[in-house]
């Protein structure tokens, strides 16, 4: 078992904010080797992010709290856990992942009044809250969630699919949001994250429309040489 140094809202409190943290998609791993993928990017990574879905908010099913009790175990990095569920289960799936280990449970606005009380639930629970928004939902959906929250994360893509183009949207949706933020006075507490359409030339993108964090899959899974890539993606510069 590996220990951690810190976990729950310390944890993610911690993240580099001078540079792009290095936020890790497991869904790119090679799910039949996990602890040999969590070996080879530990080093590099801030922190890992675990897609869960019920097929019924997103298509198919990803993820299960037996499997992130087992990450937990093979890693002192953080674990960002991001529900993609139906509203009815969020808040016990909000539970169920803080006990298998997750340090911060990102939540989708589109559940509601269940989201907010699943990100109240979090906190309870001792870790971390954020709020997460899928590509056709307007920006202003994270505001309700913005005093609970230390990630807000928009999709750039099409909710649960691989291997999509960035839409045209991300880079003014981003800009939107950070907008947000600073409005609610918690620009310097929330770390704003890009998910999904992460090529080599869309991180530049995402990092000036203000992205803290770009989630990384096999432009970081599939790079021989991992520590350059590291090395381009933190020397990205935000916009002024």
């Amino acid at each position: 078992m590996t220990a951690k140094p810190l976990s729950g809202p310390a944890a993610i409190a911690a993240l580099p904010r001078d540079r792009l943290i290095g936020e890790f998609s497991l869904w790119s791993a090679d799910l039949a080797n996990m602890e040999r993928d969590l070996k080879r990017i530990e080093a590099h990574a801030d922190l890992h992010h675990i897609d869960v879905a019920d097929a019924r908010f997103t298509p198919g099913f990803l993820f299960f709290p037996d499997m992130v009790a087992r990450i937990a175990r093979l890693t002192a990095k953080p674990i960002h856990v991001h529900l993609m569920v139906e509203a009815e289960i969020v808040e016990a799936q909000t539970r169920q992942f803080i006990e298998a280990g997750a340090d911060l449970v990102t939540i989708h606005a589109e559940n509601g009044e269940a989201g907010l009380r699943a990100a109240k639930l979090a906190h309870e629970l001792g870790a971390e809250a954020g709020v997460v928004l899928r590509l056709e939902t307007p920006v202003s959906a994270i505001a309700p969630f913005l005093p609970e929250v230390a990630f807000v994360t928009l999709l750039g893509t099409s909710i649960g699919v691989k291997g999509q183009s960035l839409s045209d949207q991300a880079c003014p949706r981003l800009i939107e949001a950070r907008a947000l933020m600073k409005k609610s006075g918690r620009e310097a507490d929330i770390i704003l994250a890009a998910d999904g359409g992460i090529r080599l030339e869309t991180v530049p993108l995402l990092r000036a429309a203000g992205a803290d964090t770009v989630v990384l899959g096999s432009l970081a899974f599939g790079d021989p040489d991992l520590a350059q890539r590291m090395a381009w993606l933190h020397g990205l510069k935000a916009a002024a």
